[in-house]
């Protein structure tokens, strides 16, 4: 049996590469463009790989991740990205995903790393080991997720979606909760970031990945 993938991107273009490049040897049983609808489609079509980029809208892939492994833990999840930093590649493991590949990568080593996934093995680019195996401290910061992963998740849903330019009203109405909650989380993130403004928020979540620029 052919193995059935889903696909998580939100850039267009991007995403029907992606489906042209595997569909000639995998089942592509669903795509999504934002972390939200991945969830849903990966609890709905139950695909043997999940491949996702870091950066979606309205719930980043992380954290979409951790959502998919706690539906079902038997999905494999492969992050496809432009996140070289060691710090990123540490957290989608830790966030469960099974493999990681670099969106420069040669389509070569998607090919491979949703068959070793699919195995049960464990895949990361060859970019990536090699500056792993060097021993090379990342840059320009040696851990920007620090803050961000000491938040709670329902903090990481209210500063993307303040980071995307949603207003309190908005953001309550998608995470089913009151504007005086948003309010209250908004503020606190300020205090736990040490930031003083929207546009700080914004700038920062930009910043380690979680936003598209």
């Amino acid at each position: 049996m052919r193995i059935k993938v889903g696909i998580a991107e939100d850039h267009q273009l991007v995403l029907e590469g992606i489906q042209k490049v595997i569909e000639e040897k995998f089942d592509v049983v669903g795509t999504a463009t934002n972390g939200r609808d991945a969830v849903s489609m990966a609890s709905e079509q139950s695909p043997d790989v999940m491949l996702m980029d870091i950066a979606l809208p309205l719930l980043n892939g992380l954290d979409a991740a951790r959502q998919i492994k706690h539906v079902n833990s038997n999905i494999r999840i492969v992050f496809v990205t432009i996140q070289t930093n060691r710090d990123y590649v540490r957290e989608a493991f830790e966030a469960g995903a099974s493999g990681y590949v670099l969106k420069q990568s040669a389509s070569s080593e998607l090919f491979s790393a949703i068959h070793e996934v699919q195995s049960g093995r464990f895949f990361l680019s060859s970019i990536i080991a090699e500056r792993f195996l060097a021993g090379k401290p990342s840059a320009p910061e040696m851990n920007p997720l620090k803050l961000f992963t000491s938040l709670t998740p329902r903090q990481r849903e209210v500063l993307q979606l303040v980071a995307e330019g949603r207003s309190a009203k908005e953001i309550a109405a998608q995470l089913y909760i009151s504007v005086k909650t948003v309010e209250f989380h908004k503020k606190h993130l300020m205090e736990e970031l040490k930031l003083k403004t929207s546009a700080e928020l914004i700038r920062y979540a930009v910043e380690k990945g979680f936003v598209a620029q």
